[in-house]
């Protein structure tokens, strides 16, 4: 299991980073028992390591005005691999396309999309993704209203699994 690679202290460390990763060094050392410069070690280990892929904001999209939040999911009419690569490649030079995964089944790829309007994204559904060369069809779901949003990983699921390995 990957994350038995790391000892409990750099566990407790991603933990706390993840749930604010503004935090200052030193009030990390001390929520994690540890004193600052070897605390600034493992951080920075983890960094190099991968562990740590970022920090970023967690910015409130309606507030900025993307009203609009939309589930495409997208059946491509090849899946070779070079077809696959391609249609990930779009994705990512979409800006209204946030999430790209692609799935296992009769759906290729669920896209996570956002808009500032219903317009702007029937525009972009019409002109850019269903005319998108491979896409064999589009199916959409407007998001009514989100239950959970919770980035990240369950650190304690992580620790009940590897206390039962121990």
């Amino acid at each position: 299991m990957a994350g038995s690679k790391l000892d409990p202290i750099d566990r407790h460390i991603l933990a706390e980073l993840q749930a604010d990763g503004r935090m200052t060094n030193v009030e990390l050392a001390k929520r994690v028992g540890i004193s600052a410069p070897p605390c600034l070690r493992r951080v920075r280990t983890l960094e190099e390591s991968g562990y740590i892929k970022g920090y970023h904001a967690d910015v409130d999209a309606r507030e900025l005005g993307f009203e609009v939040q939309v589930f495409a999911m997208v059946r491509l009419q090849s899946q070779a691999e070079a077809d696959l690569s391609a249609f990930e490649a779009r994705c990512r030079a979409w800006p209204l396309v946030r999430e790209c995964h692609m799935l296992n089944g009769e759906i290729d790829f669920i896209l996570k999309c956002v808009a500032p309007d219903l317009s702007t994204f029937q525009s972009f559904l019409t002109a850019e993704l269903t005319a998108a060369d491979n896409v064999a069809s589009v199916k959409t779901s407007l998001v009514i209203r989100c239950a959970k949003d919770e980035p990240g990983l369950p650190f304690d699921v992580l620790e009940a699994r590897l206390s039962k390995t121990a």
